[in-house]
């Protein structure tokens, strides 16, 4: 019995933790964390191995919130950069300067920022997305619809904003 669930555990990493650290790896935009999060991500899932029944889902809504606490944690490090540099040279808003779509995404209220993760950085079709966030079809399709809509209004008005 164990050791037919070690299996099952080694032939499903050896399936989707190439494919789960590239998804990071966009995302994040460093190989490094890419892999600490991929890792993380089977590391929740194997300490809930006979809890989970969706094992894939389960590792990329873990790696999405993985991704946004390096988002979180990024951000709170540029912060405190611009804090520290300010106080030597005053600069208009960087933020504006580069509309960065992660930092657009990132901007996303969580039920707008998963399905997106989901659906257009995993290519899980909207099926899956709806079953692994417990919303209907038509709610994940009018998210993403949302989120598209948002994203597009956010990256017009840094552009505009654009020397």
């Amino acid at each position: 019995m164990k050791r037919s669930r070690e299996k099952a555990a080694s032939e499903l990493f050896a399936a989707l933790y190439p494919r789960l650290a590239g998804w990071c790896r966009r995302l994040v935009d460093d190989d490094g964390t890419a892999h600490e999060i991929a890792s993380e991500a089977f590391t929740r899932l194997w300490a809930r191995w006979t809890s989970v029944e969706e094992p894939r889902g389960f590792l990329y809504v873990t790696a999405a919130n993985l991704v946004r606490d390096h988002w979180r944690k990024l951000e709170r490090e540029r912060r405190a950069m611009h804090r520290v540099t300010s106080e030597v040279a005053v600069r208009p808003h960087p933020e504006q300067a580069d509309p960065s779509v992660r930092l657009l995404v990132q901007s996303l209220p969580e039920r707008l920022r998963v399905p997106i993760l989901l659906h257009y950085y995993a290519d899980m079709p909207i099926r899956e997305v709806s079953a692994l966030t417990g919303r209907k079809e038509g709610t994940v399709k009018a998210d993403l619809h949302a989120a598209r809509e948002l994203l597009r209004v956010h990256l017009r008005r840094s552009l505009d904003h654009t020397p």
